[in-house]
């Protein structure tokens, strides 16, 4: 079976990969979402129960109590060690140090605090932070950069949304996660598709044309649109904000880029 095979590749990567690392173990931040509930229990069969410690990280009047129950549940039914960190201090602290307002800026703080605490743990214990973004998020740049993009390594970076779904399936995670609709958490009432303002089923078939055609951070003309229409049965108005959104979001995918001065030195 499929789902067996990638199961059993991306459980062997984790395990080499924190080997290689002389890592003791993994830290992930489980939110009670699809993608991190996948991550934790991949961790848990690659490197076994005792060396996946769980952060689960609420934010008052933001997270709601069900998430926060079932990242609890998860985690009881694996058997990892979990900690509830409540990140409403430190942002609190953060907008009154900076003297913020709200917006996009306070709401890209919240996941860089979560990157601290999940490096203060896994500095702490000897151990790597394992991300939990998929592939649309990542070629969408549907992430906040040095916040939950801050990570070690991203088991289940090479699948779609609409991939992670099937996974979460087969791994028999709950329903209850399974049903969610996807929230970044960064505000309340806030959700994936409506930031975006497209289902994740019309952007994976968009991401998975404009691979397919060896689009990603390339130039998309007139034709290519049309390409990527014909391919993916978005609209054209889809496909237009799909592509500009990758595009603007290239910088997110690369490292810094530095000034070369050797010719001069």
């Amino acid at each position: 079976m499929m789902w067996e095979k990638v199961v059993r590749r991306i459980t062997n990567f984790i395990s080499n990969y924190v080997k290689e690392a002389k890592a003791e173990g993994v830290v992930v931040g489980v939110s009670g979402g699809i993608d991190s509930a996948c991550v934790a229990k991949l961790c848990s069969i690659a490197l076994g129960k005792e060396r996946v410690l769980a952060l689960i990280m609420p934010e008052k009047g933001v997270t709601p109590s069900e998430d926060v129950k079932d990242a609890l549940n998860l985690c009881d039914d694996l058997g990892i060690e979990r900690k509830i960190v409540e990140i409403s201090p430190a942002v609190n602290t953060l907008c009154n140090l900076l003297s913020c307002k709200n917006g996009i800026p306070v709401a890209n703080l919240k996941p860089r605090i979560r990157m601290i605490c999940l490096y203060y743990y896994a500095n702490l214990m000897n151990r790597l932070v394992a991300g939990t973004g998929n592939k649309s998020e990542l070629l969408a740049g549907y992430f906040t950069k040095y916040g939950d993009g801050g990570v070690d390594f991203l088991p289940i970076g090479d699948l779609y949304k609409t991939e992670v779904y099937k996974l979460a399936e087969f791994l028999e995670i709950p329903e209850s996660i399974r049903k969610k609709k996807p929230s970044a958490r960064l505000w309340r009432g806030q959700t994936d598709e409506g930031e975006m303002g497209i289902s994740y089923e019309v952007l994976d078939s968009i991401l998975i044309a404009m691979e397919k055609l060896d689009l990603i951070d390339k130039e998309v003309g007139e034709k290519e649109l049309e390409k990527i229409v014909e391919l993916s049965g978005a609209s054209l108005r889809e496909v237009k904000s799909v592509v500009e959104m990758v595009k603007e979001n290239a910088h997110k995918r690369r490292m810094p880029p530095i000034v070369n001065l050797r010719d001069l030195i």
